[in-house]
């Protein structure tokens, strides 16, 4: 398979089987992420190995009770890291200050997703799925205190990993139109902009687990690894918030608006408690 067949068939797995994965290609997956672009080439990461199943059932806690973390054999947390840097500056008396640099967080951050991303597609490659998991973003604090992550440490993200047991098969996406603009940016219409929506997810109107499928998979599999009822529970949502747009679906249901605002403070004060500060 070609690389462009790779990232063009990928799709987030959530369902794994309980093989366990070879050290032999774990330890490819973990050159991939250490060989990734960096801005500078300064690696401000790290990666945590998840395998034990005690871990892995408190890093699924950790980030929501999603039960594809801990059923997955592996998981890996891609941690934002200044400590290692501060550590070495201040060995050569020198000044590192990227915890209170907004454009060195940028840059790490772009840093970690690459280093990401790269297992991402190793991991196609070798005949394995995975899928990210950003919530962990909304327990911070819980995470560094379980995996003892130091101060200017910042777990960012989890790709969970492992042989699937199953592959979702139609992943909506724009029409590639829809996000290129040639040589200068090009203003949609109301009309444009509603019609690429309306061809990447469809119509409310259809049958709802098909519907689920494209839009919100992981309440399907949610409902399939565990009994918390998770796809009634966003109907009963739905016909509550009165939701008869895509738009509505997501912006009042799966990710609200206010809610998302209000998730500033949690992440400012996990960021402060790490040692970050901004202002």
């Amino acid at each position: 398979m070609s690389l462009y067949e790779v990232i063009m068939t990928r799709r987030s797995v959530r369902n794994f089987d309980s093989r366990e994965i070879p050290e032999h290609v774990i330890e490819s997956l973990l050159d991939a992420a250490n060989n990734s672009p960096s801005g500078g080439n300064i690696q401000p990461l790290s990666v945590i190995v998840v395998r034990e199943p005690e871990a892995r059932k408190e890093l699924a806690e950790i980030v929501g009770s999603q039960p594809w973390v801990g059923n997955a054999p592996l998981s890996m947390v891609f941690c934002l890291d200044f400590y290692r840097l501060k550590r070495w500056a201040t060995v050569f008396n020198t000044d590192f200050k990227g915890e209170q640099a907004f454009s060195h967080f940028l840059i790490a951050y772009a840093d970690l997703m690459c280093s990401a991303q790269s297992v991402v597609l190793l991991a196609e490659e070798r005949g394995l799925g995975s899928v990210y998991i950003g919530t962990i973003q909304s327990n911070m604090d819980r995470a560094r205190e379980y995996f003892g992550i130091p101060q200017y440490v910042l777990p960012m993200m989890v790709l969970s990993i492992g042989y699937p047991k199953s592959v979702p098969k139609n992943v909506p996406k724009l029409e590639k139109e829809a996000m290129v603009h040639r040589e200068k940016y090009r203003v949609d219409s109301d009309e444009d902009i509603t019609r690429a929506f309306e061809n990447k997810y469809g119509s409310l109107e259809e049958r709802m687990e098909n519907y689920f499928e494209r839009t919100f998979v992981e309440a399907v599999e949610a409902d399939k690894q565990q009994s918390e009822r998770w796809v009634e529970t966003v109907k009963e949502e739905m016909k509550r918030l009165e939701i008869k747009s895509n738009a509505e679906f997501l912006f009042k249901l799966r990710y609200p608006a206010e809610d998302m605002v209000k998730m500033n403070e949690g992440l400012f004060r996990s960021f402060k408690n790490a040692g970050f500060d901004f202002s």
